[in-house]
């Protein structure tokens, strides 16, 4: 997997969906990892909605801040595929990527050619389109149609 260099596009979408991240990642309930994760989308239409991570003591059931901004997305109406954008804020001097499970989730959810971005607080920053974060994924079983 390769991460893209910083894009003109990039920043502006980071301008624009940091704060969200950032005051998510604040209500972030993380009390195994310590990691106080935030997250935030942008629809076609132009909203911002943001998420964040949600530990638990069965820590397959932690919710990532990703999945939790797109599980709201989908609950407030927005439909499958229409995300164009989707930022991870982790507070610190270094970016988070995304893991394994939120890469299934965020093929299946974003748009084609959708941006991801991973921040942190101090100049630590990278970008990928989103069917670059998992080459050969899983896309459902074939259908007898």
């Amino acid at each position: 997997m390769s991460m893209a260099p910083e894009d003109a596009q990039a920043p502006g979408l980071r301008d624009r969906l940091l704060p969200a991240a950032r005051r998510a990642s604040a209500n972030a309930h993380s009390p195994y990892s310590g990691l106080k994760v935030g997250a935030a989308l942008l629809t076609g239409d132009g909203s911002v909605i943001s998420g964040c991570n949600v530990e638990s003591a069965s820590f397959g059931l932690t919710q990532c801040a990703e999945r939790n901004a797109l599980g709201t997305a989908i609950a407030e109406g927005v439909a499958p595929g229409s995300v164009t954008a989707l930022l991870v804020y982790l507070p610190g001097d270094r970016p988070l990527p995304p893991c394994g499970a939120c890469r299934q989730v965020m093929l299946e959810l974003l748009a084609p050619g959708a941006q991801v971005l991973s921040v942190c607080d101090g100049d630590g920053f990278h970008r990928w389109d989103v069917e670059d974060l998992l080459p050969g994924a899983f896309t459902g079983l074939p259908r007898d149609d």
